[in-house]
């Protein structure tokens, strides 16, 4: 009897390890997986963020968008939509879902736009970061490609340094795109605008191959912005020919699409080499801000 139960045993084990590679190849290769993180942190107020999650909306119903979707190898890709303020407070509206067909590209945009939109406090960019981290690596695709995507109107301030979680996910191969927000209304707490958020996200956010940073110039910008950035995240040439690319690649007032006449990445690319150099005022410019304006106005540090 002990025999037979150890000859199941075994019979089992191998059952199991001749399914997992099998179990690997099950998930559904995607040309993308696209997770987008939105600044909710409180120097946003209720009109702001309904124009950043229209701006989302109204995107993914754009005509060139969902061409551009539907366009590459694959003619699909994954999507996830986060929101993210504070070091640990990250809301996760829609997890990842497939973008394959026109419904399903307008069924995305119609929950997300059915999604309630919230404000919370601080303002912590590696926090998002840290948070995109596995949740890519539970993603239930095999993209070519992995992108985060962070929007925001203010350099990190909260957490841990942004550039140290920067490298985590550039380890993890995951490219990191930038949509900063120049925004010129009164902050809701006095804190002065930064003038520099583009060149921030540029030398301490951003990075990874054909990463780039696509700025809005207020939040009425946003839009556009977000129109093209989408264009530049999600097109490539792959074999479609009547997927037209160059007519993509031109489009005015910002950066060139990141894959328009780029190189393929290799597979052996170390990501954290793809990063600008440091920043002149540091990386740390955003917490060095914070502490400054809270002792001079409060006698306070915000910690």
């Amino acid at each position: 009897m002990r025999a037979l139960v150890c000859l199941f045993a075994l019979i089992l084990s191998a059952l199991m390890l001749a399914a997992s590679p099998a179990a690997a190849q099950d998930k559904q290769e995607v040309d993308l997986a696209l997770a987008l993180g939105i600044d909710i942190s409180g120097s946003i107020d209720p009109d702001e963020a309904r124009l950043q999650r229209e701006g989302y909306v109204n995107a993914f119903r754009d005509p060139a968008i969902i061409k551009a979707i539907l366009g590459g190898a694959n003619g699909r890709i994954a999507v996830s939509y986060f929101e993210w303020s504070d070091s640990w407070m990250q809301k996760l509206l829609i997890d990842w879902t497939l973008l394959d067909s026109e419904a399903a590209i307008q069924a995305f945009a119609t929950r997300l736009g059915e999604a309630p939109i919230s404000i919370a406090r601080r303002t912590s960019i590696s926090g998002a970061i840290r948070y995109a981290i596995p949740l890519f690596g539970r993603s239930p695709y095999e993209p070519q490609r992995k992108v985060l995507d962070v929007s925001g109107d203010g350099s990190n301030n909260d957490g841990g340094l942004v550039t140290e979680m920067r490298y985590e996910a550039l380890k993890d191969r995951i490219v990191i795109n930038g949509l900063p927000i120049m925004n010129d209304r009164p902050n809701p707490f006095g804190f002065p605008n930064e003038t520099d958020l583009d060149r921030y996200y540029l030398h301490c956010v951003t990075g990874g191959p054909r990463s780039f940073v696509e700025v809005a110039h207020s939040f009425e910008d946003f839009p556009r912005a977000v129109r093209k950035k989408l264009l530049q995240e999600v097109a490539d040439t792959g074999p479609r020919q009547d997927f037209d690319i160059d007519g993509l690649a031109t489009l005015r007032d910002g950066i060139q699409l990141a894959q328009a006449g780029r190189p393929r990445v290799r597979a052996d690319d170390d990501y954290t080499k793809f990063v600008h150099p440091e920043y002149e005022l540091g990386c740390d410019v955003g917490e060095r801000r914070s502490r400054e304006f809270w002792q001079r106005r409060f006698g306070v540090t915000p910690d």
